[in-house]
């Protein structure tokens, strides 16, 4: 999601742009901290996505599209290449949304990977539009979100959506009615499973009252940790959460003290902060997202990465 998202969003409602229990570790309790221990690459496997398993480690598709995830890339080989190399380091959760291009992302993903292998998670959200380049506008009515639904099983070529993800709450829409459109269309077989991005503890509870909720997306990284009560809702709740912008979105991370952290383990600033966001929740399932190779596989390489309780002080 742009940065360009969080001013839109604003403007219309007062929000920023803006698991399931693998019982892997035990929470430690240190003073002004919130981390597990235990959590570092020889134990960072699988996660529980509703009844479906993924790896820990996912990949936002947005950074294929064109600046502020507008039209397509100049090199629809680079897409290709990119998406493929996603499955070959075993990452099989690929995170999209209709608003990315608008709808080219998902063409993107559909037109590298269809058909699918067994066992890809393709999740998509709805609910915001794209007037222009740099506008992100809610539209959480039902009868968008129909449309959209629609429009996303089509442009991927798919019959059921595993992972449809609400992308914002609408002001101007109860979020019960955006969540019974989604309702609607998980009985009707078209949606496995039903995440929500963007949101407040009160917004994912009163989602949870019309219909099952397995993963939460929110802005979440070293810099920015005001979702830190939407996590341990989430974790209490055995829901994933999937923080965006997981390095820092463009913003600049605290860089003394992360490459402080990055010079004593000989690593890259990036892979300390996913490695960071892998320690402080079993729920947590980050979603970086790269139209670079290179850096994709740098990104990866941060499973194999165990922070130390000095490190993850020095992180706080």
């Amino acid at each position: 999601m742009a940065s360009s998202l969080v001013a839109s969003v604003t403007a219309v409602r007062s929000v920023e742009a803006k698991s399931c229990d693998m019982g892997i570790c035990k929470e430690e309790a240190f003073v002004g901290t919130r981390y597990h221990a235990g959590i570092g690459a020889t134990n960072v496997g699988p996660i529980s996505l509703g009844d479906m398993t993924v790896d820990r480690l996912g990949f936002g598709a947005m950074h294929l599209c064109g600046s502020h995830a507008w039209g397509k890339r100049w090199n629809r080989g680079i897409a290709r290449k990119v998406l493929h190399r996603v499955l070959d380091l075993g990452i099989n959760l690929i995170d999209t949304a209709d608003s990315y291009g608008p709808g080219t992302n998902e063409i993107q993903i559909a037109e590298s990977l269809y058909p699918y292998p067994a066992g890809l998670v393709v999740a998509t959200k709805g609910g915001l539009l794209r007037p222009d380049r740099y506008s992100w506008v809610p539209n959480g009515r039902p009868e968008h979100l129909r449309r959209a639904i629609e429009g996303s099983l089509g442009r991927l070529k798919i019959e059921r959506i595993d992972l449809y993800q609400l992308h914002a709450p609408d002001p101007e829409v109860a979020i019960a009615e955006s969540i019974g459109a989604l309702a609607d269309f998980q009985r009707a077989g078209k949606i496995r499973h039903i995440g929500i991005s963007n949101v407040s503890v009160v917004e994912l509870d009163q989602a949870r009252r019309v219909a099952p909720i397995v993963s939460v997306q929110n802005e979440y990284n070293l810099r920015k940790r005001t979702s830190e009560d939407v996590l341990a809702k989430c974790e209490s709740l055995s829901i994933c959460f999937m923080p965006y912008f997981p390095l820092g979105g463009g913003g600049s991370l605290p860089a003394l003290r992360v490459r402080r952290v990055a010079d004593r383990h000989g690593i890259g600033v990036a892979q300390v902060a996913l490695a960071w966001l892998l320690s402080r929740s079993p729920v947590v399932l980050p979603i970086p997202g790269t139209h670079s190779i290179e850096h994709l596989e740098e990104n990866v390489r941060a499973r194999k990465i165990r922070l130390t309780k000095e490190d993850l002080d020095e992180l706080e």
